[in-house]
């Protein structure tokens, strides 16, 4: 294969342990966590005030607003409160110092990215394109979350990215979320719960509801039968898990994109949010939707998970719906084809996929797309972000793993009308790991979660060994040549 020119970008994102959320840190146990709160009660007003006091000055400047996480983590223990008297807020405050901890969200790790045009281009010099990063940051507990970045393609290729910020924020959960009937009952029924029960509960909800209204039918539902049998119980459950499964998040548009944090939020995704692929996804109409797929993980199983968000302030978190939502790694292609939205996938944890839908939430067939043939990628092979169309066809940055669990990455090259056809694939790595990129929580990985074009040029955002991560330039001219060669 005819080298392809890579220039590696002097930008390398790092972990970085002082960026830190309040979190709850509650014990199992009820009787400690009395005994905790009893001995906050028994202090006087003044010891109260004092000790506040102190912890505010020690931990306030670490953080945006320290006082609204505490006061929520205060709440999570008033079942526990064995007074009747009212609590001053100074009180309140310091029992929620008392069951909160800072949690480092990236202290492990902040590696496979993607990366999408900015949805705000005003100000960019002609031939410039300012972006969105997206990252996973890993820290204790290996808990996964989705922070972002911003920089700016300059005319000539530079890339510079904006300042950091010291401070993170998660964001606002809708308390009162919308949901669509239908994809709701589809699931129900996708998990085994196609029952009487279920049609007990939907059938009084309109095709668009709110969860204040699923809650209502499903009272009604337990006040009304008698007895309750562990069926009707496990409907119940399920249902309230998938209402649980699928919200909406806002972040105030004062933060800065650096801030927002989306830290795992449903049970489904409790051990966190894994490998978010972002797509700028374009209408037939011309309307733009961010698309971004992902892997919930709750510390037994996955489930793989959508976003969509237009402005990166309002999200909605969907659970996707069909037989072929399986395994890790869907990404959608950037515009439907032939008036179907497209997806890559990886059905089996070793063949890449590719499937067809009239409804983005809904996917069901799936066929063979790619399977491994060289070294490099024969245990198993996947996508590294969704397809970016090109004048030559479909491009699909892939990764491979080979011999001693060592991933590199590749590309193919898709037709344009038909992707299922395949033009070419590189016969050798375009990106692997080496030199100290080899080192890291696992070593011996490159790996990508969305790149895009600029110009002549694939801009490549890469993790590095499950730990840090960096930004190569592409000459597409020369790639799409080695895979039509």
């Amino acid at each position: 294969m005819t080298p392809i020119t890579l220039r590696r970008l002097e930008i390398l994102l790092v972990p970085e342990s002082a960026r830190v959320l309040i979190r709850p840190f509650i014990p199992s146990s009820a009787h400690r966590i009395t005994t905790i709160i009893g001995r906050a009660l028994a202090l006087s007003e003044e010891d109260t005030a004092r000790d506040l006091d102190a912890v505010l000055k020690e931990f306030d400047s670490r953080h945006i607003d320290m006082q609204s996480p505490l006061l929520a983590n205060y709440e999570r223990v008033v079942p526990y409160i064995f007074t009747q008297r009212p609590l001053s807020p100074a009180r309140k405050l310091l029992i929620g110092a008392l069951f909160s901890g800072e949690y480092a969200l990236e202290s492990a790790a902040l590696f496979n990215p993607s990366i999408v045009p900015h949805p705000d281009q005003a100000g960019v010099p002609e031939g410039g394109l300012r972006f969105v990063m997206s990252l996973r940051a890993t820290g204790e507990g290996h808990i996964s979350s989705i922070e972002f970045r911003t920089g700016l393609i300059a005319p000539d290729g530079s890339i510079c990215l904006e300042p950091v910020s010291r401070f993170v924020s998660v964001a606002e959960i809708e308390p009162n979320p919308s949901y669509q009937k239908t994809p709701f009952i589809v699931k129900l029924h996708e998990m085994g719960f196609d029952n009487s029960h279920t049609t007990t509960v939907m059938e009084t909800l309109g095709e668009g509801f709110t969860r204040s209204e699923l809650n209502k039918s499903v009272l009604r539902i337990r006040r009304e039968t008698k007895p309750l049998t562990e069926e009707l119980k496990s409907t119940l459950r399920c249902i309230q898990w998938l209402a649980d499964s699928n919200y909406e998040m806002n972040f105030s548009p004062k933060l800065a994109m650096s801030e927002r944090i989306i830290f795992p939020v449903s049970a489904n995704e409790s051990n966190g949010i894994e490998d978010a692929r972002f797509v700028r996804f374009t209408e037939d109409d011309g309307t733009v939707m961010y698309y971004a797929t992902y892997t919930a993980y709750n510390g037994h199983a996955i489930l793989p998970q959508l976003i969509e968000t237009q402005d990166f302030l309002h999200f909605r978190v969907l659970t996707l719906n069909g037989t072929a939502v399986q395994n890790k790694g869907m990404a959608f292609f950037p515009r439907r084809i032939d008036g179907s939205y497209a997806m890559l996938s990886r059905q089996d944890d070793e063949n890449l996929f590719i499937m067809f839908s009239d409804n983005p939430h809904y996917w069901s067939d799936s066929q063979m797309l790619l399977r491994p043939v060289e070294m490099w990628e024969s245990v198993k092979i996947g996508n590294c972000g969704s397809p970016i169309e090109t004048e030559a066809g479909w491009l699909v940055i892939t990764h491979g793993v080979g011999p001693m669990r060592k991933y590199c990455i590749g590309a193919a090259l898709l037709d344009l009308h038909d992707p299922t056809k395949v033009i070419g694939r590189l016969r050798e790595p375009l990106l692997a790991p080496e030199g100290t990129g080899r080192e890291g929580y696992v070593p011996n990985v490159v790996y990508s979660c969305g790149s895009l074009v600029h110009g002549r040029d694939l801009i490549l955002p890469f993790a590095m060994s499950d730990r840090a991560t960096a930004i190569v330039s592409i000459s597409l001219d020369e790639l799409l040549a080695a895979l039509q060669s």
